[in-house]
């Protein structure tokens, strides 16, 4: 790893956290398929269309967390039992509303987030700034997604006050 010039010590301790949030997005990834598929009613060519794009992204971001680990001279977690024990996050059941499916997905957006909070702290102590900007993004583009999905889910009728 000397062609990054970055601490084993201090990287170590930021795959731990890759790693980890690698498993949240393949646990999340899944959801989003299982949503894909089984939501119903008035709102499904929009949510099927969207969870489609979200699932779209995650793989995406799958692969480029797994390359990063890879380029930090680390190996990615890469089975599913181990994603289960690592992740944040809790497999779902597939008989959801549409609006529980848009809340599940919120409350799993949050975690993400505190997760690439936390790879964030860890790279900004080890001066990775590879990984800093890697996941950055991603906290800007979810944020974002999440504000979609808020403004989904809200009533017309729901005051347009900041939080």
């Amino acid at each position: 790893m000397n062609y990054l010039n970055l601490d084993k010590d201090k990287t170590e301790k930021t795959v731990q956290e890759l790693n980890i949030l690698l498993s949240d997005y393949h646990v999340y990834y899944q959801k989003l398929r299982n949503f894909h598929w089984n939501v119903v009613g008035k709102n499904f060519f929009d949510l099927h269309i969207k969870f489609e794009e979200m699932y779209d992204d995650a793989k995406l971001k799958i692969d480029e967390m797994a390359e990063r680990i890879l380029t930090l001279r680390y190996q990615p977690t890469s089975n599913l039992s181990e994603y289960l024990k690592k992740s944040n996050l809790q497999e779902s059941k597939s008989e959801h509303t549409d609006v529980e499916m848009v809340n599940t997905l919120l409350d799993d957006h949050g975690t993400l987030i505190k997760q690439m909070r936390k790879v964030v702290d860890k790279a900004d102590q080890a001066d990775d700034e590879g990984t800093i900007d890697l996941i950055g993004a991603y906290i800007r583009e979810l944020e974002k997604t999440s504000w979609m999905l808020d403004a989904w889910r809200m009533n017309t009728s729901d005051n347009h006050q900041s939080v």
